[in-house]
C-alpha cells in the first residue's frame, strides 16, 4: 500500500467521523437528536447559546470533516476539527483519559489525526492536489494546533458558564473574606 493510499484512508476515517458526530447534533441522522437534542447536550454540558452554539458546533464539525475526508484547504480544516474536538476534550477532561469512562481519548485521537494530516498534507488523492494547493509548508501543521486549540479553548472560555456550585463556593468564599 502506498503512502497516499494510507492518508486517503486516514482522511476519509477522520473526516467523516467528524462530520457524521456534526450531523447527530443538528438532525435525527446518524443517530443524531436533532438540533433540540443537539442544544440540550450543551446545555447539560454547562453551555450558553442554546440554538446557535449546537448549530456552530455541529457546522463546524460538518464542515471541517468534510473538507478533511476530501482533503481540501487541508490545513484549514484541521484548525477546525482540532478546535471542536479541543472543546470536546475540554468537557471530558474531568472524567480522565479513557473512553470508557466518558474520557477524552476520542477528541485527542482526534486532534492528533488532524495535526498528522496537517503535518503530512493530504496526498495525492486530494482536491488540494487537484487545485495544485500542496505541498504545504511544515509550520502549517504547528499553525493548525496551536491555532485549533486555542480556538477551542477560546470557546469554552466565552462560552461555558460556571456550574451553580462554583459560583455559590465563590461567593460565599468571598463573604467569608469580607467578613
Amino acid at each position: 500500500m502506498s503512502m497516499n493510499t494510507g492518508i486517503l484512508i486516514l482522511r476519509l476515517l477522520v473526516g467523516l467521523l467528524i462530520a457524521g458526530h456534526g450531523v447527530q447534533k443538528v438532525s435525527f441522522h446518524l443517530g443524531g437528536k436533532g438540533l433540540d437534542g443537539g442544544t440540550e447536550e450543551f446545555r447539560a454540558d454547562g453551555f450558553r447559546g442554546g440554538i446557535l452554539t449546537a448549530l456552530a458546533a455541529g457546522g463546524g464539525q460538518i464542515g471541517s470533516g468534510l473538507l478533511l475526508a476530501v482533503g481540501l484547504l487541508t490545513p484549514l480544516a484541521a484548525i477546525g476539527a482540532i478546535g471542536v474536538m479541543t472543546v470536546a476534550l475540554s468537557v471530558k477532561w474531568r472524567n480522565g483519559l479513557w473512553v470508557q469512562n466518558d474520557g477524552y481519548e476520542y477528541p485527542l485521537v482526534l486532534i492528533g489525526a488532524a495535526t498528522a494530516l496537517a503535518a503530512t498534507g493530504p496526498g495525492d488523492w486530494s482536491l488540494d492536489a487537484a487545485f495544485g494547493l500542496t505541498p504545504y509548508p511544515l509550520w502549517w501543521a504547528a499553525l493548525a494546533l496551536a491555532a485549533g486549540l486555542g480556538s477551542g479553548l477560546l470557546t469554552r472560555i466565552v462560552l461555558h458558564r460556571p456550574s451553580p456550585g462554583a459560583r455559590a463556593s465563590v461567593s460565599s468564599g468571598h463573604r467569608a473574606r469580607s467578613a
